[in-house]
Order: C-alpha cells, then sequence, then structure tokens
C-alpha cells in the first residue's frame, strides 16, 4: 500500500466527485490519505472528512501565504480542532518568500507558534518552504533543539530546497517528502534526482499535493490521491529500488512519523 502523506481534498476542486477520488486512489493502492489543512475552513474541513471517511486523516494549521487573511483569533480554532483524535500533525505551516502575501515577520511568528503548538501535543509539523531555505532551517534546527518531545518533528512537504537543508534537517529527524515534481522533465528540477536520492531511507514519504502538481503524464490537470503511485514509481526507479520496497518502505516511514495512523499493515 501506499500513503498519500499531503494532499488537499478538502479544496473545492473536489467537492463533486470526493467518494469516486477515494476510490481510484484505494484501487491505486493508496490506502491513506492526509488532508493537509492551510487555514481555518480547510483545516475544519479536514477534520470533518476525517469523521466520515476511515481512509482520510486530517493536519490543521495555517498556512504562511494565508496568516495575514485569517481572524485574530485562529490560534484558538486550530487549538480546538488539534483535539480530535484523528488529527495526526499541526500545518501546513512554514515560510513563503516567493509571494508578497504576508509580512516575513508575521510568517515567522506563526510558525513559531506552530512549532510550539506541535511540541505541546507531541505531534509532528508539517513544513512548507519556498525560497526560505536559510530562515527555515534556522527556524527548525533551533527549535529541534529545545524540543520536548522525542518524537519525530516533522516533514518537509513536496521538498525542493536546497541539499544542505535537507542534509541538515534530517540529521535531527524530520522526514522529507517528494510529490509529483520528480517526474517533470524540466532541466530546471534535474536537481530533484538528487535530492532523492540523498534523503536518507528513513526519512523518505510521498505525495500528491492534490490537487496540485500532478504527476507526469498527468500534469496540468486535477492531481488526485491515487496518483502517489507515479511519485512512488519515479522515486523507486531513482533510488534503483523496486516499487514494492518504496511501497514499504514509504509507509512504514509515514506510520513512524504521523503516529496517529493508527495500526495498518506495512509488509
Amino acid at each position: 500500500m501506499l500513503i498519500d502523506t499531503h494532499a488537499h481534498v478538502s479544496a473545492p476542486e473536489f467537492a463533486d466527485d470526493l467518494s469516486d477520488v477515494l476510490d481510484r486512489g484505494s484501487a491505486a493502492g493508496v490506502e491513506r490519505v492526509i488532508c493537509v489543512g492551510y487555514d481555518l475552513a480547510t483545516s475544519r474541513r479536514a477534520v470533518e472528512l476525517a469523521d466520515q471517511d476511515s481512509r482520510i486523516f486530517a493536519t490543521v494549521g495555517v498556512h504562511p501565504n494565508s496568516v495575514a487573511e485569517e481572524s485574530p483569533d485562529w490560534r484558538h480554532e486550530i487549538e480546538r480542532l488539534a483535539l480530535h483524535p484523528r488529527v495526526v500533525a499541526i500545518g501546513e505551516t512554514g515560510l513563503d518568500y516567493y509571494r508578497d502575501f504576508t509580512p516575513a515577520s508575521v510568517q515567522q511568528e506563526a510558525l513559531q507558534w506552530h512549532l510550539a503548538f506541535a511540541d505541546s501535543l507531541g505531534l509532528p509539523v508539517v513544513i512548507h518552504n519556498r525560497e526560505t531555505d536559510d530562515d527555515m532551517t534556522t527556524a527548525l534546527l533551533d527549535w529541534a533543539a529545545r524540543r520536548s518531545s522525542d518524537s519525530p518533528p516533522g516533514v518537509l512537504h513536496s521538498f525542493c530546497g536546497s541539499s544542505e537543508m535537507l542534509v541538515a534537517c534530517a540529521q535531527v529527524g524530520f522526514a522529507v517528502s517528494f510529490s509529483g515534481m520528480v517526474t517533470f522533465p524540466n532541466k530546471s528540477l534535474a536537481f530533484m534526482s538528487d535530492l532523492v536520492r540523498q534523503t536518507p531511507a528513513d526519512a523518505l514519504l510521498v505525495e500528491t499535493d492534490s490537487p496540485y502538481l500532478a504527476p507526469m503524464p498527468f500534469r496540468g490537470r486535477r492531481n488526485e490521491p491515487g496518483r502517489t503511485r507515479q511519485v512512488a514509481e519515479r522515486v523507486a526507479e531513482i533510488r534503483g529500488m523496486s516499487i514494492e520496497d518504496v511501497e514499504r518502505l514509504t509507509t512504514a516511514n509515514a506510520h513512524r512519523v504521523f503516529s496517529r495512523l493508527g495500526a495498518v499493515p506495512v509488509a
């Protein structure tokens, strides 16, 4: 089986056919989907979906691009939602200097709140990073050094940062997740294969980031969890592994990082 460790199936793009989407995922061997909240509305919806379908688990948080738009009491609502037993992580949080939606100082304050809150619950964080490698690495390493929990700290989702960031964060326990970008033929993304090879085996995860970043040959269309398989197949090719070994490895890693996923066979 495979686990899509990062999908936004709470997005409007799935409003009309989510059940069919999940069934197609199951047919492709994707038996668990982590629905990631990126603002209050999608965090609430992620929890609702997790209540409705046993294949879905939720995360709750506010994306750095969304922080400036949220109501002043967004933290209290995330705290409330996080108490649900099918919430497996806090986030997605992080930093994004590519888009000028939220001042950097506000992003950094929100990131620190998410990190501290996750540690207080013993839950991992889901990290978004775009053109912020240095600041993001510093924040995560500083936090890892002062965490009270000894559980895995979290995951760098849809990773496309620097090799230096990958190595530094993996050394303190972060998992590294790859999306459909690993299948893109762009010369500008050729470095992705090196990142996949560099990732320690016990840190490797796969995801879709649905409805975004559909892998080849579906690029340009709505992405969905079943296409985790194309990502895993490409990861297997890059690392010289069988797809079965990638399935077993990434599923075991997902259960280690997201401990609330429960007991699911991995072999």
